[in-house]
């Protein structure tokens, strides 16, 4: 469902469901903010979209589920992990930033995007990682 939030900006903010392969909000917000040619997408949990609850295993299960969200809402957008231009990384064990890194590396085809990651002390539905991004929709050239 698209929702235009203030045409005067441009800005258009996105909500999809479970058919589209997305986890249903847990709160007030949008899956994603389209600005210009940015697509903000909102922190994703390790949540699974057909049954809203979180995903059993460690960190590294869990940032799959994560992966696979945050990939089903840029396939709206006709995009890709490769489009991404940041991300950031919420942690609630910093024990698991290596273990992370190396399955994190495998998630992208072309140059690693800019990234932030964070260690905290607790996420939402007791989650041991969230990330969010930034992507660019790229020029399309017409031949």
């Amino acid at each position: 469902m698209t929702v235009p939030a203030d045409d005067s900006v441009g800005k258009e903010t996105f909500v999809f469901s479970p058919a589209d392969g997305v986890p249903p909000q847990v709160g007030p917000f949008a899956h994603a903010t389209r600005f210009g040619s940015l697509v903000f997408v909102t922190g994703q949990m390790p949540t699974d979209p057909a049954t809203g609850r979180l995903v059993d295993g460690d960190v590294i299960a869990q940032a799959e589920q994560v992966r696979r969200n945050l990939e089903a809402v840029l396939r709206q957008f006709g995009l890709t992990l490769d489009d991404v231009l940041m991300v950031r990384v919420y942690l609630t064990d910093f024990d698991d930033f290596d273990v992370f890194n190396t399955a994190y590396e495998t998630w992208f085809d072309g140059p690693l995007p800019s990234r932030t990651c964070v260690g905290v002390s607790g996420l939402a539905v007791g989650a041991a990682i969230e990330i969010d991004l930034i992507a660019g929709i790229p020029e399309r050239k017409h031949s």
